[in-house]
């Protein structure tokens, strides 16, 4: 039995471990910097991707519904509605895209036993609204 015990690699995660508070987001290189702060349970992980995921997305589509808006101007009594549904269906994508990534993210991360920085999210965030952008112009090739 002690065999079995050996194989079972022991928890990363420190004993005073508390969630960082969002965003904690650090100065990553070393100069003069404050501890690393890390995220180590797949509901932090998840929950930061999911936030940071609803920020890029809200901000990309407040804008594009900001350019819709100054676009149909002239149509005033129909055009305040676009950022209201900018905003429900841009909250709902990001929920969806960031749910996905953080349970993928966390569920590799805590496979794994590596500790995240709370630097991943933030890029994975930036990552899923990046691919709505891209996803929003035609392909002229013959993908």
């Amino acid at each position: 039995m002690s065999f079995l015990n050996t194989l079972t690699p022991p928890s990363v995660t420190p004993p005073d471990y508390t969630t960082p508070p969002f965003p904690s987001l650090y100065w990553p290189f070393p100069v003069h910097t404050t501890a690393s702060l890390y995220l180590y349970h797949a509901t932090d992980i998840w929950r930061f991707t999911v936030l940071w995921t609803l920020l890029f997305f809200g901000a990309t589509h407040i804008a594009a519904s900001l350019y819709a808006v100054l676009v149909q101007l002239r149509n005033w009594k129909l055009v305040w509605i676009v950022p209201v549904v900018f905003a429900v269906v841009g909250g709902a994508e990001a929920f969806v895209a960031g749910s996905v990534v953080g349970g993928l993210l966390g569920g590799v991360y805590n496979g794994g036993q590596f500790r995240m920085s709370t630097w991943i999210p933030f890029v994975w965030g930036a990552v899923n609204a990046l691919v709505v952008v891209l996803g929003g112009f035609a392909i002229q090739s013959g993908l």
